[in-house]
C-alpha cells in the first residue's frame, strides 16, 4: 500500500473518513476558486454589468460541471469496488474504458455548450445589457470542458484508491496560476470577461496534465497506459449504470436552477447581480459538504468490495454527520462574514443588500442538504443510482417548479423564492434515506455480502 493510498476496510473509520475527506475539501475548494476568482476580478475591475454577464451563466457552468462529475462518480464507485475486492484486471480495464469516455463526453459536452450558449441565455431571459458578454464568457470557458473531463477521470481513480493529496497539490498550482492570469487578462489586458474565461480554461488543462500524467507514470493497478486504451462493454454498462442517473441527477439540479435563475431574473440588475455576488457562497459550502458525500461512496464501495456490511452503515452515519456539522458551521460563519464577503465581489452598497437577502435565507439552509445527499452518495456506492434519480426528479426538480408557479407566483418576494431550496432538500431527504433503509436490508445486499 504506497503512502499516498488508503486502505477503507481496516481501520478508524471516523479518522480514515477525516483525513480522505480534508484534502478533497480543499481540492473542491480550489476548484471552486477558478470561478470565484473570476466573479471578483470582474466586479472589482470590469463593473456590475460584466459581474451580472459573468454570474447569469453560473448554472449553465454547473450544468457542464455536473453531467462530468456524474460520470466520473460512476467511474469512483466502480473502480473503489475492484480495488476493495482486490480484483487488478478489473481495475485496469475499468480506468481504460472510463478514459474514453470521459474524454468523448468533455469534448461533446464542449460542442453543444458553445452552440447552444446563446439560444439557452436567452430563454432563461437574461437581460439585454448582460447577454453579449455572458455569451462571450460562457463559450470561452466551455473550451476547457475536455481538460475539466480529464481531470475529474483522474481524481475519481485517485479518490477511489484513497489518494485525496496529489490532486490537490496539482489543483493548488493551477489555482494560483488562474488567479494571477485573472488580475493580468483583465487589469492589464483590458479583456473583461474573456480574460477571465482564457485565464479558467488555462488553469484547467494544467491541472488535467498533472493528474493525467500521474495516472500514467503510476506503477499501480489504477495506472492509465496509451496502448491499453480500449472499451470493455461490461465496464462501461457498468459505468454508465451509475454514471448516467448520476449525471442526470446533477443536470436535473441544474434545469431546476435555470427556472429559479429566470425567476430571478424577473427583478431589477441589482438583484440579479446581488444574487450573482451572494450565490458564490453555494459552491463554497456545497463543494466543501461534498468532500464527505464523495467519501461517503468510496468508502462503503470499497467495503462493499470487501464484503464488510458493519463498516458500509457506520461509514454513511459518520459521514452524515460530518457533513450535517460543516455545512452549518459554513452557513452560520457567512452569515457573520456577509458583509466582507459580498465585498470581494461588489463595490455597490445596493448590490450587497440585495446579495445579503440571500445569504440570509440560505445561512441556515445549506446543513439540511446533508441529508439528502449524503444518502445519495450511500446508494451509489452501493451501486443504486436510478430510484435515487426519481427520488431527486420529484423532490428537488418537479417540487421546486410547483412552488416556483405556486408559492413565489403568489409572493413575489425574494426571500419566498430561496426557500424552495431548503423545503425541497427535506422532502427529498425522507424519501432517500427510506429508500437507503429498504436496499440496505434487502437480499439482494445480504447475498452480495455473504
Amino acid at each position: 500500500m504506497k503512502s499516498y493510498e488508503m486502505d477503507m476496510c481496516t481501520g478508524s473509520l471516523w479518522k480514515k473518513i477525516m483525513v480522505f475527506s480534508v484534502p478533497l475539501m480543499f481540492s473542491n475548494i480550489l476548484q471552486v476558486v477558478f470561478n470565484i476568482s473570476d466573479v471578483a476580478v470582474v466586479g472589482k475591475f470590469a463593473g456590475p454589468i460584466a459581474l451580472g454577464a459573468v454570474g447569469s451563466t453560473s448554472i449553465l457552468v454547473t450544468l457542464s460541471t455536473g453531467l462530468l462529475l456524474g460520470l466520473a462518480s460512476g467511474v469512483s464507485a466502480l473502480t473503489a469496488l475492484y480495488i476493495g475486492a482486490k480484483d487488478d484486471v478489473s481495475v485496469k480495464s475499468t480506468v481504460h474504458t472510463a478514459a474514453i469516455l470521459m474524454a468523448v463526453s468533455g469534448v461533446v459536452i464542449m460542442v453543444l455548450g458553445i452552440g447552444f450558449a446563446s439560444g439557452i441565455l436567452t430563454v432563461m431571459h437574461t437581460k439585454d445589457e448582460l447577454i453579449r458578454d455572458a455569451v462571450l464568457y460562457l463559450r470561452i470557458y466551455l473550451l476547457g470542458t475536455p481538460a475539466l473531463a480529464m481531470f475529474n477521470l483522474g481524481n475519481a481513480i485517485l479518490s477511489a484508491a484513497g489518494d485525496t493529496r496529489r490532486p490537490l497539490y496539482y489543483l493548488t498550482f493551477a489555482g494560483v496560476v488562474n488567479v494571477i492570469l485573472n488580475l493580468f487578462f483583465v487589469i492589464a489586458c483590458h479583456m473583461g470577461v474573456a480574460g477571465v474565461a482564457v485565464a479558467s480554461i488555462i488553469s484547467q488543462y494544467i491541472s488535467a496534465f498533472l493528474v493525467i500524467r500521474l495516472l500514467v507514470r503510476s506503477g499501480e493497478a489504477f495506472a492509465l497506459r496509451p496502448g491499453c486504451l480500449k472499451t470493455d462493454r461490461d465496464k462501461l454498462k457498468r459505468i454508465l449504470q451509475i454514471g448516467i442517473p448520476s449525471a442526470i441527477q446533477y443536470a436535473l439540479f441544474a434545469v431546476a436552477n435555470l427556472f429559479v435563475q429566470a425567476s430571478v431574473n424577473s427583478f431589477d440588475h441589482v438583484m440579479v447581480e446581488g444574487n450573482s455576488a451572494a450565490a458564490n457562497s453555494d459552491p463554497l459550502v456545497y463543494d466543501m459538504m461534498a468532500a464527505f458525500y464523495t467519501a461517503c461512496t468510496s468508502f462503503i464501495a470499497q467495503n462493499l468490495g470487501a464484503k464488510r456490511r458493519d463498516r458500509i452503515l457506520k461509514s454513511f452515519y459518520i459521514c452524515t454527520l460530518y457533513s450535517f456539522m460543516l455545512g452549518l458551521f459554513l452557513g452560520v460563519g457567512l452569515y457573520v462574514l456577509r458583509y466582507p464577503f459580498l465585498s470581494l465581489f461588489t463595490n455597490e452598497s445596493a448590490v450587497v443588500s440585495a446579495g445579503i437577502k440571500r445569504i440570509s435565507v440560505m445561512a441556515l439552509s445549506y446543513c439540511v442538504s446533508a441529508f439528502m445527499d449524503c444518502t445519495i452518495a450511500a446508494s451509489r456506492g452501493l451501486g443504486k443510482t436510478i430510484v435515487p434519480m426519481l427520488i431527486v426528479t420529484a423532490g428537488s426538480t418537479v417540487f421546486r417548479l410547483l412552488w416556483i408557479w405556486i408559492v413565489f407566483a403568489h409572493f413575489r418576494t425574494i426571500e419566498s423564492l430561496y426557500l424552495l431550496y431548503v423545503c425541497s432538500w427535506t422532502i427529498t431527504a425522507a424519501a432517500e434515506i427510506v429508500y437507503f433503509a429498504k436496499i440496505f436490508r434487502s437480499r439482494d445486499l445480504s447475498r452480495q455480502l455473504a
